[in-house]
């Protein structure tokens, strides 16, 4: 028999929270400067606040989500679309003139940053588990859970 997972390390107590909170903020920001994307933020911001409740419990259904909804998230805005790259534009940009043209960008990049400590925090915390087949099993299924939802949100609230 397993004994029970150790408490996670401080660097993953720390970053669980920062991430999902940093990338909460960069929704908020973002539904400020673009109003149309009020509703679509807000049932998305429901994955993270999930993805923190699980993860803090040591659930792989959440360290899933964690990773897995992020890691679309980043490759789209880096490989995609390249809002990332934009971002880090705008912010330096911004501090070297004190204005960014593009505001939205720089939210996108905050959300890149977050999205990165909160992938890192839930791939150590699963590790932690030191995971068997059936743990592995609900990373995947939570990471497919949560794509579900998000697309599924993406679909019925995204502005036309």
């Amino acid at each position: 028999m397993r004994s029970s997972p150790q408490p996670a390390s401080l660097w993953i107590r720390v970053c669980l929270p920062v991430g999902a909170g940093l990338f909460i903020l960069a929704l908020i920001l973002s539904a400020i400067i673009l109003p149309q994307f009020r509703p679509l933020h807000a049932f998305q911001a429901l994955i993270y606040v999930a993805i923190l409740m699980l993860a803090r419990r040591n659930n792989p259904w959440g360290f899933g989500a964690g990773v897995i909804v992020p890691t679309a998230w980043n490759c789209l805005s880096l490989f995609i679309t390249h809002l990332m790259q934009a971002g880090a534009a705008q912010l330096w940009s911004f501090l070297r003139t004190g204005h960014a043209s593009q505001p939205d960008a720089l939210t996108v990049l905050l959300g890149g940053i977050a999205h990165f400590l909160l992938i890192a925090a839930c791939i150590g915390g699963f590790l932690q588990l030191r995971p068997h087949r059936k743990q592995w099993l609900q990373f995947f299924g939570g990471g497919l859970a949560a794509m579900a939802y998000f697309a599924l949100i993406i679909a019925v609230m995204a502005p036309r």
